[in-house]
């Protein structure tokens, strides 16, 4: 119980933190991305402070087996940059440049009931199923 308590905790600051930021703003997003016209670099701040910010956890979290509530660490053991990961990046940028939203800022405006948003998100789901279908026939 005292894990979902934890998690839940964690969703919400995560989502405050999307808020205050700007980084649930789909037009926010896109003029950060479009260095050519009405660039913002303000979301490049908000970026450098998390990255800032997260070192010291994942660096600590690196050096233990087992995390604060007792659960095994589960951190990427993989380093190897392929072109999966090149193409997955690439398509992940692309569905965020022409959309404005990535996962967790789509997930969080789901509450706005606006039709684009809910659309996104089954996109974004219908594309996970359809990665886990492929990945499960490539082994």
């Amino acid at each position: 119980m005292i894990s979902i308590v934890f998690a839940l905790l964690a969703g919400i600051i995560f989502g405050l933190g999307l808020i205050l930021s700007g980084m649930g703003n789909p037009a926010k997003v896109q003029n950060f991305l479009d260095f050519f016209g009405h660039w913002d670099p303000s979301l490049a701040l908000v970026m450098a402070g998390a990255i800032a910010v997260a070192i010291i956890p994942f660096t600590w979290a690196k050096r233990r087996e087992k995390a604060l509530l007792g659960e095994p660490m589960q951190l990427p053991s993989s380093t190897k940059i392929d072109a999966r990961l090149l193409i997955g990046a690439a398509m992940f940028g692309i569905g965020w440049g022409i959309a404005g939203f990535c996962p967790g800022p789509a997930l969080m405006n789901l509450a706005t009931l606006h039709s684009e948003v809910i659309l996104f998100v089954i996109a974004m789901i219908i594309g996970i199923l359809l990665q886990q279908t492929w990945a499960r026939k490539q082994k």
